[in-house]
């Protein structure tokens, strides 16, 4: 097998180039962190649930017209990606409260929000992630006015769908990250969404119970973080071929 050259690795993936100019391999490992990687941990299976969670909601987000970096899943633990320009901004959509936000506004944890709410996060590992504004992200050039739009209304397009589809197998999408890139396409330049959508940066919580079926588990040490993962899976109807079984299989890091 011919090794490509690795392009970037953060905590939660590997990106390699791939076999043509303009695309990556995305490798999704096991490894867990939380805090900005003061909790470190692995949990066995996660990248290969990632991976077909994420391809399974990227897949659905074609069909209603958000662009995508997504190209194929190339096996358990791969994709091929298109390659972009990473805008450096996280995106935060919250509908439920929960998390950083009610520390800092002091809310209730499983407040409703009277509509869908979106934050803004410099994406910096070394500050901590801080929160901006709209007026932080264009006084530095992070975006443009015209790209900000784009990106607040394919993030409430991507919650509006999102939230759907969950209800719809009983889990609440309570709140989620994305993030979003330039991709050129000769002079062309489009903002396209990229990264991940996986348990890992959604809160999902059973409708009946409130169970949390996301990494929640695992920042808060509560434990059945695989069949947490493995649940969100089976309700989409994705479990890797074989079932649980495979979660385990050796699948290529070039």
């Amino acid at each position: 097998m011919t090794r490509r050259r690795r392009v970037y690795e953060g905590k939660a993936k590997v990106l390699f180039e791939g076999p043509e100019p303009g695309t990556l391999v995305q490798y999704f490992k096991d490894d867990a962190t939380a805090f900005n990687g003061v909790k470190k941990s692995t949990i066995t299976g996660k990248g290969v649930l990632n991976n077909r969670i994420s391809e399974h909601l990227m897949v659905r987000l074609t069909d209603i017209g958000i662009p995508n970096h997504f190209i194929s899943r190339l096996n358990m633990r791969e994709q091929l990606i298109k390659e972009v320009e990473i805008i450096p901004i996280e995106v935060i959509v919250r509908n439920v409260a929960a998390g950083s936000i009610c520390t800092r506004l002091g809310l209730t944890e499983g407040t409703a929000l009277p509509r869908a709410l979106v934050e803004y996060c410099l994406k910096s590992d070394e500050l901590n992630d801080p929160i901006i504004s709209e007026e932080h992200i264009t006084t530095f050039n992070w975006a443009s006015p015209q790209e900000l739009d784009e990106i607040m209304n394919m993030s409430l397009r991507v919650n509006d769908f999102l939230s759907g589809l969950f209800t719809g197998i009983g889990i609440k999408l309570i709140d989620f990250k994305l993030e979003f890139g330039r991709f050129f396409d000769g002079d062309e330049m489009q903002v396209i969404l990229a990264d991940e959508i996986s348990p890992d940066n959604c809160r999902l919580w059973d409708v009946a119970t409130n169970e949390k079926l996301d990494k929640d588990r695992f920042r808060r040490d509560l434990g059945g973080v695989e069949d947490a993962y493995q649940e969100v899976a089976r309700r989409l109807g994705i479990l890797p071929e074989g079932g649980p079984s495979d979660l385990k299989g050796s699948s290529s890091m070039q």
